[in-house]
């Protein structure tokens, strides 16, 4: 960590903040020298960048006071204080969502804060560890550097009809593989890390329900991005080494993309003071459901993507000159109905957020899970709509070289003209922009991230049935139809309806 700045306030500065960490990456069979300049990994750190720039010029909305330390600090960095907090956080989300047109990779890092911030406390409650105090003084540090977090949670898992004990390579799932009086060390993987190599800091977290038998597994740490012992491989995403091409037409979005990879660790150390979780096996559910539920619900940010792919669509319908066609508006009506459904249930999991013992708020859960779960369907069907407007030529589009070229060009330009007075290279700037965010490389950030991103569709569905309490639906219903000598159904413990019935004065 030797290149961070003391102070790291813009984007600029979280930039070069990234330089001459000597990181350990794998990029297309070669180790990288310098990830900043990599023309594919730069548009990700660009993203990341943007989250410092909109704190700047929008303080409310993306920085907040901290009570632990008593700043103005990054709101990815916030613990959540109120319910107002948590709809601010979504707010935030969809700004850059609309800013950046792609994932910009902080949220989870975010929603680790949080999550660990309860559990921590209700460890220490029941095994007299100390493990909230060290995390108060991570955050505390974290928040006073400015620093990007990072989330860990999923492992490679192996053979997923095993836990992590009965697995013939013990090693598919993070553990500890040694310790001593200055701390622990960890071997395994993570996969699918969503801008671990733009972090300054990781924190490893289970990814499964743990027995007895699993308390290797049972670690939650923080770990620097260079720490040694850790190698990142790059991950490829659909149209990825377009970035590395002459112009920037065929990239669609040229200045802002994602980034996951996959992390090794190979005996990686985590000093006690890092450690926030050590064999207390009993826990990971309840980090992993808390996180969950505030990550399902930070899948708001997708709405800020449905705003740009929107956008694009009605831009590609004016310049093709059919805007006013009945069938083409009832088409971006719908693509807008369900791009407000899905922040209508996000919003409002954070409206509904409560308190927890150790004074962090967390959202509804069962909302969270209805956001997450319409996230898992209704992009594609706004890409589809963005697709069925746009037309053909946003798969069929001949090259910029070919654009450029002094025989080819006039042709082009020619034969791809749209509605009078509509200039022909706009006119592909926004078919490529539609097929990078439908086909493209950041088709990876709304598209298959919004399938697999914090838990896959079933997971979600297991979640609402837990706390859907169909007994007490179906007293209401036997009530209001006058059934009498009926056994009455039990109420499933959920505090969903508690939540959705409190009023100002009530206590839960």
């Amino acid at each position: 960590m030797a290149n961070v700045l003391k102070t790291i306030r813009t984007g600029d500065d979280y930039i070069e903040s990234l330089r001459g960490r000597d990181l350990k990456i794998y990029l297309f069979g070669e180790l990288v020298k310098e990830p900043v300049d990599h023309p594919m990994i730069r548009p990700s750190i660009n993203a990341v960048a943007e989250t410092y720039d909109l704190a700047v010029r929008e303080e409310e909305l993306a920085s907040a006071d901290s009570s632990l330390t008593g700043l103005r600090v990054n709101r990815f960095l916030h613990i959540a204080e109120s319910a107002q907090d948590l709809v601010l956080q979504n707010k935030m989300q969809r700004k850059l969502g609309q800013n950046t047109g792609t994932c910009f990779q902080r949220c989870v890092g975010m929603d680790a804060l949080n999550s660990l911030h309860s559990t921590t406390f209700e460890i220490d409650e029941k095994h007299g560890t100390n493990y909230h105090e060290r995390f108060l003084e991570f955050v505390k540090m974290v928040q006073k550097e400015n620093l990007v977090i990072g989330g860990a949670m999923t492992d490679p898992k192996g053979d997923r009809s095993k836990g992590p004990a009965e697995q013939d390579d013990p090693d598919l799932f993070t553990r500890i593989v040694d310790s001593d009086e200055k701390g622990v060390y960890v071997s395994g993987a993570k996969a699918h890390q969503t801008g671990c190599i733009n972090s300054h800091w990781i924190i490893l977290m289970p990814t499964i329900r743990l027995t007895e038998n699993d308390k290797d597994w049972a670690i939650v740490g923080a770990i620097p991005a260079d720490a040694k012992g850790v190698t990142y491989i790059y991950g490829r995403q659909s149209c990825d080494t377009r970035s590395m091409e002459e112009g920037d037409i065929d990239d669609g979005n040229s200045k802002f993309g994602g980034q996951e990879a996959l992390i090794i660790l190979d005996r990686v150390f985590i000093p006690w003071d890092k450690v926030f979780m050590n064999g207390e096996f009993e826990f990971a559910s309840m980090l992993i459901e808390r996180f969950t539920c505030y990550h399902r619900r930070s899948y708001v940010c997708k709405t800020g993507l449905g705003d740009v792919l929107i956008g694009a669509a009605a831009t590609i319908a004016d310049y093709n000159g059919v805007p006013k066609v009945s069938h083409i508006k009832d088409k971006i009506i719908e693509m807008t109905h369900l791009n407000e459904t899905i922040f209508a249930a996000g919003i409002a999991s954070s409206h509904q957020g409560y308190k927890m013992k150790s004074g962090v708020y967390l959202n509804d859960d069962m909302l969270a899970q209805v956001c997450k779960h319409n996230v898992t369907r209704f992009p594609y069907e706004i890409s589809r709509l963005a697709q069925d407007i746009a037309g053909g030529l946003v798969v069929t589009l001949p090259s910029e070289k070919d654009f450029r070229h002094p025989e080819a060009g006039p042709l082009l330009k020619k034969y791809l003209a749209g509605r009078k007075g509509v200039d022909v290279e706009n006119r592909m700037r926004i078919l490529r922009l539609i097929e990078n965010m439908t086909l493209g490389r950041n088709a990876v950030g709304y598209l298959t991230e919004s399938m697999h991103g914090a838990g896959s569709p079933q997971a979600q569905r297991i979640q609402i049935q837990r706390q859907m309490q169909i007994g007490y639906k179906k007293n209401l219903a036997k009530n209001l139809a006058g059934i009498k000598n009926d056994v009455e159904e039990p109420h499933e413990p959920s505090e969903y309806f508690k939540r959705v019935f409190k009023t100002k004065d009530s206590v839960l």
